[in-house]
This record gives structure tokens, sequence and C-alpha cells, in this order.
């Protein structure tokens, strides 16, 4: 097991969830999402912003599902079920994000089709099932799965800074609760408190992704004996 290169694919793994990500929700999408009854036919057609955000989502999923599965062998030394955990509450939100492509390509089919007519409330109902997958998929279960699962397994095997992993340990629940609190109606969706909620669980995903790449796993008891070396030539520093 070469530790130090997949410490290195996951933290590539995990910023490519940013580059796709983002641009994807923010740019891409954001046509269709401001004014829904382009679904009707009329203004600017979507289609090329909205497929090429489809297939930076893509990416993302085969991404999100690899930070988990690729070091799956590497953190069930430390514990099998979070490290089960891990993978299953990725393709969890992996699931989810797949429903809002579902939804917002399905948006374009009709639009094509021109089986929507003129009533812009089919628009604005396949932009209200992308926002809630949204809203359950990266806006509770990244929480889950990085902030909560992730956060714990790296401060209890100590294969990151312990001060880092700290952050996901705060930011995963500040995510999941601001996610409830959208779905019972206390804040709104892409509000100043969701936004500052998430700021915690951004910079540790980030930082964990950087930190692997530069640097590899720090040496902990779970890499003893792998690669036949040393634990600190084994994992980086």
């Amino acid at each position: 097991m070469d530790t130090r290169k997949i410490a290195t694919l996951t933290g590539w793994l995990m910023v490519v969830t940013f580059v796709t990500s983002i641009p994807a929700y923010f740019i891409l999408y954001a046509p269709v999402r401001d004014n829904p009854a382009l679904i009707t036919g009329a203004g600017a057609d979507p289609t090329a912003s909205v497929a090429l955000g489809a297939v930076l989502e893509l990416i993302l999923i085969i991404a999100n599902v690899g930070t988990a599965v690729v070091p799956y062998a590497l953190f069930k030394r430390y514990s099998e079920g979070l490290a089960l955990g891990y993978v299953a509450a990725r393709l969890v939100e992996a699931m989810f994000i797949a429903i809002g492509i579902l939804s917002l390509l399905t948006f374009l089919f009709m639009r094509q089709e021109g089986t929507a007519g003129t009533d812009a409330a089919f628009g604005e109902t396949f932009v209200a099932i992308y926002d809630r997958a949204f809203l359950i998929g990266p806006g509770f279960f990244a929480g889950v799965a990085n902030g909560m699962i992730l956060g714990y397994l790296m401060f209890r095997s100590g294969l990151v800074p312990r001060g880092m992993a700290m952050l996901g340990l705060i930011g995963g629940p500040l995510v999941a609760a601001s996610g409830i609190a959208v779905m019972f109606n206390i804040t709104e969706r892409g509000s100043a408190l969701q936004g500052i909620a998430t700021i915690p669980e951004f910079i540790w995903e980030l930082s964990f992704g950087i930190y692997l790449i530069v640097k590899g796993f720090k040496p902990s008891p779970i890499l003893a004996g792998l690669e036949g070396q040393p634990v600190a030539q084994g994992a980086g520093s």
C-alpha cells in the first residue's frame, strides 16, 4: 500500500470537488435558477450552460465517491465502521447531486421539446427540486460525511494535524444544522447565516485536500508496517 500516492490522489480528488461544484452552482446553473421561465422557450437558450454544469457535476460525483473509496483501505485500519460510513455518506450525497442534475436536464428537455407551453410553473418546479436536492446533498450530507465522519477519523487517527481536523468537527455540524434550519424555514437558502455556517467546513475540506497533496498523511500508528518502511518515510510530515 503506497500511502503517499493514496494521500496525493485523495487530495486531488478533494480539490476537484471544489473546481467542479463552484462554477456549476454559481455560474453555469445561474441562468435557469434565476429565471425558471426560460423553460417556456423565452429568453436566451441556457442549454450550453446547463449541460456544461451537468458534465462538471458528473465529474463531481466521481470525485466525491473517490475521496472515500481511494483511502478506504487505509482508513479502515483505524475503524472499518467509520471508513464504511464515510463511503456510504458520500454515496448518499452523490445520489442527491444526481437528482439535481436530472431535474435541470429535464428542464432543458422540456424547453427543447416545447412541452412546457407558456406555463413557467414547470420551470419553477424543476428548479425547486434542484434546490431541495442540493440542500439535502451538499447542504446536509456533506457536513455529515466530510465534517463529522472524516473530521473525527482524522482527529482520532492523527493522519492530519488535529487542529485542522477540528475544523471539520466544528464545520460539519454547522453545515448540517444550517440545512435543517432552511428546511424549517428558520432561515432562507443562501442567507448570510447559512453562508457563515459553511465557512469552517469550506476551509476544512480545502485545507485537507491541499495538505494531502503537499505533505501526505502524518506519521501515525495506523500506518505502521505499510510499504515495509518506517512510518515517517511512508507518510510525509
